[in-house]
C-alpha cells in the first residue's frame, strides 16, 4: 500500500550532506514551489504528485495493483465550526483523488483508495492538535460529528467517482 499525503521537488544537491542519518543517505535536496498552498501540517498540497507517484510505481515495478492506504489533510481547524465546516479538507482530497483517477486513465493498476482518517485522533507528532479525521471527535465527550468532508465523501462514494470524474 501508499500513504500519500504531500509532495516535494527534489533535485541533486551541490554539496555533500554534513550530517548523517536517513535524510542525508536520500542525497537529495527536497524544495517547494512557492504556489503551492500548506496543510495545519506545514506540508505542500500538491495533487499532481499523487498522479505522479503512482505512474512511476507503475512504471518501476511493471504495473503492480496498488493501494492508497492512506490520503488525507490536517486544515486549520482551531473552533468546532472550522473542523465542521472544512472545505479546506473537501479540496484537497478531490485534487489528490482526482489526480489517482488521472493514474487510472493511464493505465495504472489503483485497486483501491482510504481517506486518513474517518475519526479525528491522535497524531503521532502533534497529539491531539492536528485533526485528519472526515468526522469531528469531542475529546471531552466523545461526541462525534460529522463534518462537510465526510458528507462529500459520501456522494463521492456513492457515484463510485462518477461525480468527479464524468463531465456534465
Amino acid at each position: 500500500g501508499l500513504n500519500h499525503y504531500s509532495s516535494a521537488l527534489a533535485s541533486t544537491p551541490s554539496q555533500p550532506p554534513t550530517w548523517g542519518g536517513y535524510w542525508a543517505d536520500q542525497f537529495v535536496t527536497f524544495s517547494n514551489d512557492p504556489s503551492w498552498k500548506k496543510t495545519a501540517m506545514g506540508w505542500n498540497i500538491a495533487p499532481q504528485g499523487a498522479k505522479g507517484i503512482l505512474l512511476w510505481i507503475s512504471k518501476r515495478y511493471n504495473n503492480p495493483n496498488v493501494y492508497v492506504t492512506e490520503n488525507g489533510v490536517a486544515c486549520h481547524e482551531t473552533n468546532f465550526e472550522q473542523s465542521i465546516h472544512d472545505s479546506e479538507r473537501i479540496d484537497y482530497l478531490e485534487g489528490y483523488i482526482k489526480g489517482f483517477g488521472e493514474a487510472m486513465a493511464e493505465g495504472v493498476n489503483l485497486k483501491g483508495y482510504f481517506a486518513w482518517s474517518l475519526f479525528d485522533n491522535f497524531e503521532w507528532q502533534y497529539g491531539l492538535s492536528k485533526r485528519f479525521g472526515i468526522v469531528y471527535v469531542n475529546y471531552t465527550s466523545l461526541e462525534r460529528t460529522p463534518k462537510d468532508s465526510a458528507l462529500w465523501y459520501r456522494t463521492i462514494i456513492d457515484s463510485n467517482g462518477d461525480k468527479l470524474f464524468s463531465t456534465p
